[in-house]
């Protein structure tokens, strides 16, 4: 049970918790950058055990939940072509377009196919060879590599029936543009642990000085999560805005190399528009020029697609960290996991899915 239990253990958890009441004087607003602490702290309530004046606020870590409109109605409309074949892993399966998600699309005829790795998309391609093969690839910095060696390898194979739907974001420009934001309370950051297992830590140093906030790399335990809480607490009480990294059994400082040299090789920077937010400048990749031919949306002249959000659901200020998932007034109403106005509430890391499945709008509700 290695790994499995000793970072739950609830005598050490009830250390870090007295070692932050201990440490707290004043109150703070921390926001963990990633989802899956999202998901980690509702599940296990580590919110509701931190001290009164300790506010957790859940930004925009689920890669699902911020990929734009515009891309999931590009994606519906190249999987939708006759010959297409629509690789995606399932996630994205129910996340709404404007008018319907891909399930809708497979339900009428479409070639819509859950794959668990891009290669799998790629090896469709090369059994397929009379059928153009699409994967959708979204993400974060985590997700890239791989998406980046299935774009290299079908170049390297030659398989040109093989395109890749681009919407990859990036964590450091998405940190800038929160703290920048006139409405931003946040004085602290957990960033994402497996983020930095691929991108190193080099990128948070000048953010941290910048803008004055401490940032812990943190992992996804609720052990992790305490101990990233606890250091960040204290650089906050002690005046310091430094980069820790409380997850050193899987982040070194330099990154995985490798896979950084194949980013590199495969992308270039790009402004991006994240759902909810918006345009933020060079905070996203698309293919660099080298393998602009397997890019799907100039394939499929998909780039002229744009629409609106929904004027009823408010992931976009759930993503912000403005509110809470249950401050929406559709929040278990009109936007339920089976029937979802935005991704918040469909993606398995999404902030509204967590407070749902954990029953936290009953808590609320009972207090």
């Amino acid at each position: 049970m290695k790994y499995l239990d000793e970072f739950s253990d609830p005598e050490l958890a009830k250390k870090l918790l007295d070692q932050i009441h201990a440490a707290t004087t004043r109150p703070w607003a921390l926001m963990e950058v990633c989802g899956g602490q999202t998901h980690s702290i509702i599940r296990h309530g580590i919110d509701q055990l931190l001290p009164d004046g300790v506010e957790l606020i859940h930004g925009p870590g689920c890669p699902v939940c911020v990929t734009p409109l515009e891309i999931i109605d590009r994606a519906l409309a190249i999987a939708a072509r006759p010959g297409v074949i629509f690789c995606s892993f399932g996630d994205m399966l129910r996340v709404p377009g404007s008018s319907q998600d891909l399930f809708s699309v497979k339900s009428a005829g479409g070639d819509v196919r859950v794959v668990y790795s891009p290669l799998d998309a790629l090896k469709l391609a090369r059994e397929n060879p009379d059928r153009e093969v699409v994967f959708f690839g979204i993400g974060f910095e985590t997700t890239a590599p791989a998406n980046a060696m299935t774009v290299y390898q079908a170049g390297r194979l030659g398989v040109r029936n093989f395109s890749l739907l681009v919407s990859h974001v990036l964590v450091p420009p998405a940190i800038s543009a929160i703290m920048e934001s006139a409405t931003c309370r946040v004085q602290g950051f957990l960033a994402a642990g497996h983020v930095c297992s691929v991108m190193g830590t080099a990128e948070y140093p000048p953010l941290a000085e910048k803008y004055r906030v401490p940032i812990v790399v943190t992992g996804f335990e609720p052990l992790d999560i305490l101990e990233g809480i606890r250091r960040t607490v204290v650089q906050l009480e002690e005046g310091r805005h430094e980069v820790e990294n409380a997850y050193s059994r899987a982040v070194r400082a330099e990154g995985n190399l490798p896979a950084m040299e194949m980013l590199r090789d495969v992308f270039e920077v790009t402004d991006r528009t994240w759902r909810g937010i918006g345009m933020i400048p060079r905070s996203g990749w698309r293919l660099a020029p080298g393998y602009a031919e397997f890019d799907a949306e100039q394939r499929f002249d998909v780039t002229g697609i744009h629409t609106a959000e929904s004027a009823l659901c408010r992931s976009g200020e759930v993503l912000q960290g403005l509110i809470k998932p249950h401050e929406c007034a559709a929040f278990g109403k009109e936007c339920t996991p089976r029937n979802p106005l935005g991704a918040t509430m469909v993606s398995s890391e999404g902030a509204c899915a967590a407070y749902h499945t954990y029953r936290r709008l009953e808590l609320v509700e009972a207090k």
